[in-house]
């Protein structure tokens, strides 16, 4: 694989690490803030959003410039938001910082798709893709538990100064690694926006944001659920997020290793025994051991997702891949949104800590349901002799 792979994953590390690592030190950000632990979830919800805008206004803004210009300007977007957030001193300008930080989320993760899916030959699209999100799952095995570990010793707000150096890192490593491309050969917006006439780009938009929404609408709560129900102590957060992000690191391979021979079947798999798996974590949240195991199989499931749904959407709007690539990654975090908005709804119902694992079934099993309605209708559609994509191309087979 080409090397400017690495400078993604670099990339996509320091955007993991402060995505997820706002989990692990929640309640201290709450306890420090004065604020109820659902209203410090406003941090996971508002980052969320901010990627689902960030994604299509800035890779539309970023039609005019190289897209390693593009995403160098993306990282510093990232480390202004990060140390904006390490000095914030009220939990308004925290959220601010978070929002910031998340504008280049969305954009930085959907354009680098397209440079890891043209860096390679067609039957290695998923492959390459799932090569530039190991950055995002190593993040989960390193970069989380290092941070929260770091939080609970010296403070979050060295966390995030932390993560802010990470996205130098990340800077550095695009200006190095990654090759001066041009500027994307779809620089016309309404070329860009034709992509979207297709439904199964907006059914595969559905389909992320239900399916990666049920992995969040577990994992924003997963410190409270672990220490009040489970009865671990807070210091072993650190190593359950470590498991958590080895599931990951997994999923993320297997799912883009299988969705290169068979896309829809891998997303079927992974869909249905997440959904269950949430489900069965409702009663192993009051185990340990089995604890353990099912946060690391929800990692595992979840990112399994990852890869198909990118690559189906690269597919379904080849002319025109970047700004529906962006606007996927986009429904990713709308999903984060979602799931962790309802998560704290059914928390501060006062239906515990375990609640949200019910919503995250719901939301996975419902994406399921969806995927079988894209394959049906990609079936209908091939049959009849009119499978073609928004530029008017046979479409690629899955």
């Amino acid at each position: 694989m080409p090397l400017a792979l690495l400078a993604l994953a670099i990339g996509a590390f320091g955007i993991g690490t402060t995505e997820f690592v706002i989990m692990g030190v929640l309640p201290q950000v709450a306890a420090d803030f004065g604020v109820s632990i659902p209203t410090a979830g406003w941090l996971v919800t508002g980052y969320a959003l901010g990627v689902v805008l960030g994604a299509p206004l800035l890779t539309v803004l970023g039609t005019k410039v190289s897209r390693k210009k593009m995403l160098m300007f993306l990282m510093a977007l990232f480390v202004a938001g990060n140390a904006l957030s390490a000095v914030a001193p009220v939990f308004g300008v925290m959220l601010i910082g978070r929002v910031v930080a998340s504008l280049a989320h969305g954009a930085f993760f959907g354009i680098g798709s397209v440079v890891a899916a043209g860096l390679v030959a067609p039957h290695r699209r998923a492959s390459a893709i799932s090569l530039m999100f190991t950055g995002l799952t190593v993040a989960n095995i390193v970069g989380v538990p290092g941070g929260t570990y770091l939080g609970q010793a010296a403070g979050w707000r060295t966390t995030f100064a932390a993560v802010a150096a990470l996205g130098i890192v990340g800077l550095l490593g695009v200006a190095r690694l990654v090759p001066e491309v041009g500027k994307p050969q779809a620089a016309d917006v309404r070329t860009e926006l034709a992509a979207f006439r297709n439904a199964q780009v907006w059914l595969a938009m559905a389909m992320t944001v239900l399916g990666y929404g049920g992995v969040f609408a577990a994992i924003t709560y997963i410190t409270p659920m672990m220490t009040e129900v489970t009865g671990y102590a807070e210091a072993a957060v650190t190593w359950l997020l470590v498991l958590f992000g080895i599931g990951m690191f997994l999923g993320n391979l297997l799912g883009g290793r299988f969705a290169d021979r068979a896309l829809m079947p891998m997303l079927f798999t992974a869909l249905g025994t997440l959904s269950l798996t949430l489900l069965l974590f409702t009663a192993t949240a009051h185990h340990k051991v089995l604890a353990a195991v099912t946060l690391t199989l929800i990692g595992a499931l979840g990112f399994a997702t990852v890869p198909p749904l990118q690559k189906w959407i690269l597919d379904q709007a080849s002319a025109a891949p970047t700004l529906a690539s962006a606007a996927n990654i986009g429904a990713f975090n709308l999903g984060n949104a979602l799931a962790a908005w309802l998560g704290g709804l059914v928390i501060s119902a006062g239906l515990g800590y375990t609640a949200p694992n019910w919503i995250g079934a719901l939301l996975a099993g419902t994406a399921l349901l969806l995927s079988f309605l894209a394959t049906h209708l990609d079936r209908r559609t091939r049959t009849s002799g009119k499978v073609v994509t928004d530029a008017g191309r046979p479409a690629l087979e899955h």
